[in-house]
Formats: C-alpha cells, sequence, structure tokens
C-alpha cells in the first residue's frame, strides 16, 4: 500500500460516524452539500466580476469571494479539487464538524465580503453562500417531534403535576 493510500484511508470519513453524530439525515446532508456547491459557483462568478473595476475595496470583496467558492468547493465537494493533494483530508475534517460549526463558519465567510463592498454583485453573489450556513444552522436545530410525543410529554406532565397538587393538599388536612 502507497503512502497516498493510507494518507486516503486516514482521510476518508466513516459515514457511519459522521452520520449518527450530527443527526442530519441523508437528503438534509445532500441539501446543504448541493447548495455549498451551488454557492461555490456564484462566489466564484460574482467574485471575478467583481474584481474588473479600479476600487480596491471590490477587488478585495471580490478576491475573499473567489477564496469563498474555493473553501465551498473543498469542503462540500472535494472531487472538484482533484488537482489539490490535501482535498480528501481538509474535506474529511470538515465533515466532522457539527451542523452549526458549519453554519457560523460559512455564514461568516460569507458576510465578510459584504461589509467590505456593498454592492448588489457581493450580495447576490453571497447570498447562496449564506443560505448554505443558514441551512447547516437549521440542521444544527434537529428534527421536530411527532404530535404524539409531544401529547404523551404533555399528558405526563398533567398527571405529575396533579400528584403534585393533590399531594400538597393531602399534606394540608
Amino acid at each position: 500500500m502507497s503512502s497516498q493510500d493510507e494518507q486516503f484511508q486516514a482521510a476518508a470519513p466513516d459515514p457511519a460516524a459522521s452520520s449518527a453524530d450530527d443527526g442530519m439525515t441523508w437528503w438534509d446532508r445532500w441539501l446543504c452539500r448541493i447548495a455549498g456547491v451551488i454557492g461555490g459557483v456564484s462566489c466564484a462568478f460574482a467574485g471575478l466580476w467583481n474584481c474588473v473595476t479600479i476600487n480596491p475595496l471590490n477587488i478585495a470583496a471580490g478576491v475573499w469571494m473567489m477564496l469563498n467558492a474555493f473553501v465551498l468547493f473543498l469542503c462540500e465537494a472535494p472531487f472538484c479539487c482533484q488537482f489539490i493533494e490535501f482535498a480528501n483530508a481538509v474535506s474529511a475534517r470538515a465533515d466532522k464538524l457539527r451542523p452549526w460549526q458549519k453554519a457560523a463558519f460559512y455564514c461568516g465567510m460569507a458576510v465578510f465580503p459584504v461589509m467590505l463592498s456593498l454592492t448588489l454583485t457581493t450580495l447576490f453573489g453571497n447570498a447562496i453562500a449564506f443560505a448554505t450556513g443558514v441551512l447547516y444552522g437549521l440542521s444544527a436545530l434537529g428534527k421536530k417531534g411527532d404530535a404524539i410525543s409531544y401529547a404523551r410529554i404533555h399528558q405526563q406532565q398533567k398527571q405529575m403535576d396533579e400528584e403534585k397538587l393533590t399531594g400538597t393538599l393531602e399534606g394540608q388536612a
């Protein structure tokens, strides 16, 4: 086994471990990944368009947007960065992050160019990258419970309250 194969196996995420830790469903995970890839494409094109100017803040925001696109591709779709040796390792490390950590990272990463240069290009270019962070944030909240379990919890709480009330009333008599 070559050293590259060993690095690949060490960097490859264990799908059972990652899905058990964060509680995301398979379709939610794919939705976030697809949004990340589309956000990367949007950041790349808008960043390139933003760099075609003489305003230095627009150029800085455009370069940051292209860096955002690179990071999104690296974390969400490492197959797009096959020419980079460490792409699988970075993707494996990003897969180990919790959804709220990815949400904070992607949203913060998308807000910075908008703060540098508030233009329509930076707003629309970073909107999908920000939406990717929002999707990860919603995934961090977890699944919504069903009505039956909520009804059981409410009924148990009501019985406990009644037992406490009758216990205090009997203690006073």
